[in-house]
């Protein structure tokens, strides 16, 4: 998804496969074709025939995706609980000292006034 989004457009097969391969990343063709399946499955891409080739084109942003994956994430992991993933973050010391102040910085906007 990420090498679609860089594009700025659609991409044919054999541009993901040139993309891919710039950033060190030489994947067979087979499963290359499994993922984009799966990602057309879930939504996140589209394929329009292009003569005998396939145009994929993003069907959601890169924020979209993400918040999407993170909800995923924080559903099956944390039953839900942000909090629970936030606590093991702090407390495994996974954040920098400056993650850590940005952390604050954030939970310290009261977003609840705002609505």
């Amino acid at each position: 998804m990420k090498v679609i989004w860089e594009s700025g457009s659609s991409l044919l097969f054999a541009q993901i496969v040139e993309a891919l391969a710039v950033k060190g990343i030489a994947w067979q063709k087979n499963t290359l074709i499994t993922l984009l399946s799966r990602l057309m499955d879930k939504g996140y891409l589209k394929a329009d025939k292009c003569g005998r080739k396939n145009e994929y084109i993003p069907l959601v942003t890169e924020q979209d995706f993400q918040v999407t994956q993170t909800r995923n994430f924080v559903d099956r992991i944390y039953k839900g609980n942000v909090s629970g993933l936030i606590n093991r973050l702090v407390e495994n010391d996974m954040l920098t000292e400056t993650e850590y102040s940005e952390l604050k910085k954030i939970l310290e906007v009261d977003k609840w006034k705002k609505r």
